[in-house]
C-alpha cells in the first residue's frame, strides 16, 4: 500500500504538468481550431527561460516566473501574427506543417541559445517531504499541483466572468457571427495563440526543479500533453485537467508495477484505446466529425 501510495504522488505531479500543457492544447484548439504541434517547444522555452532568470540573472523566483511566461506569451503571439496569420490558403494540413516546422525552429533556437547540456535548479522551497503512511510528498510537488488548480481557476473565471473571455468564447463558437457583433475575431486568436503558450510555459517553469531541462525535452512533454487533452476532451478546460491526472497515475502505476519501459508507451495506447472508445474524451465540449 506504501508503494501505490508513492505511485500515486508520483503520478499527481506527472498529471499535473501534463494537465497545464493541455489545457494550453484545448484553449487554442477552442479559438482556432488548430492544434499546434510546437506546443511542448514553448513548455521547453518556458523552463529554460526561468532557469537562465533565476539562476545566472539571480532575479527572484515570482520575478522570474512572470517574465519567463509574459515572455513566451510574447513569442506564441509573434509566432502567430507572423507564421500563422499570413497563410493564404490556411487549410488545417497546412497550419499543422508549420506548427511542425515551428517545433524544428525553436528546438534549433534553444540548443543554439542553451547548448546541448541539461540544466537544473533548485525547488522553489525547501520544507521537507511530507510523510503520508510512510510514502513521501515532496514540496515541490504541492506547488506544481498547487499552481495547476490556480491557473485552473483563473482561466476559469477569465471565461466566466470577463468581458474579454466571453468574447473568446464566442469566437469559439463561431468567428463570422462573433465578427457580426464586432468582436475583433483576429485579436481574440492572437490573444489565444499568447495565453495557449504562457500556459505552456507555466508547465516548464514548475516542471524545472523535479527534472533535467535541455533543448529536447518539449517533443515529448507535448506530445503527453496532447494525448492528456484528447484523453479529456480536446477543448474542455476540466477535460484537460481530469486527463492530464489520470494520463500521470496511470503512467505511474504502469511504471511501478509492471515495467519502466512502458513510461513513454502509456500515453500513446491510452490515446488509441481513447480514439477507438470514445473519440471526444471523457468530458466532450466539441462535437467530433468524421471524414
Amino acid at each position: 500500500m506504501q508503494e501505490i501510495l508513492q505511485y500515486i504522488f508520483s503520478g499527481i505531479t506527472s498529471g499535473a504538468i501534463y494537465a497545464v500543457i493541455a489545457v494550453g492544447f484545448s484553449m487554442l484548439y477552442n479559438s482556432t481550431e488548430l492544434i499546434n504541434f510546437a506546443h511542448g517547444e514553448f513548455v521547453m522555452l518556458g523552463a529554460l527561460s526561468f532557469i537562465t532568470l533565476s539562476g545566472p540573472f539571480q532575479l527572484p523566483l515570482l520575478s522570474a516566473f512572470f517574465l519567463s511566461v509574459a515572455g513566451v506569451a510574447c513569442i506564441g503571439m509573434l509566432f502567430e501574427r507572423l507564421a500563422i496569420r499570413t497563410v493564404r490558403e490556411p487549410n488545417p494540413i497546412v497550419l499543422i506543417i508549420i506548427t511542425v516546422g515551428a517545433s524544428i525552429f525553436l528546438r534549433g533556437v534553444g540548443m543554439l541559445v542553451w547548448g546541448k547540456d541539461a540544466h537544473t535548479m533548485p525547488p522553489f522551497s525547501k520544507h521537507p517531504p511530507l510523510d503520508i503512511e510512510g510514502a513521501k510528498l515532496l514540496a515541490q510537488s504541492i506547488w506544481i499541483v498547487a499552481i495547476m488548480f490556480l491557473m485552473a481557476a483563473g482561466l476559469h473565471l477569465f471565461y466566466k466572468k470577463t468581458l474579454t473571455g466571453k468574447a473568446m468564447q464566442a469566437c469559439a463558437i463561431s468567428q463570422k457571427a462573433a465578427w457580426l457583433a464586432g468582436i475583433p475575431s483576429k485579436f481574440m486568436i492572437l490573444l489565444a495563440f499568447g495565453l495557449s503558450t504562457g500556459m505552456g510555459a507555466v508547465a516548464g517553469v514548475i516542471i524545472s526543479p523535479i527534472t533535467m531541462c535541455g533543448y529536447d525535452m518539449g517533443t515529448m512533454l507535448g506530445l503527453k500533453g496532447f494525448c492528456a487533452a484528447m484523453l479529456g476532451g480536446l477543448g474542455s478546460l476540466w477535460g484537460s485537467l481530469i486527463g492530464g491526472l489520470l494520463l500521470g497515475i496511470l503512467e505511474a502505476l504502469g511504471v511501478g508495477l509492471i515495467s519502466s519501459g512502458l513510461k513513454d508507451a502509456t500515453a500513446f495506447l491510452l490515446l488509441l484505446f481513447i480514439l477507438y472508445v470514445r473519440p471526444s474524451g471523457i468530458i466532450s465540449s466539441v462535437n467530433v466529425e468524421r471524414f
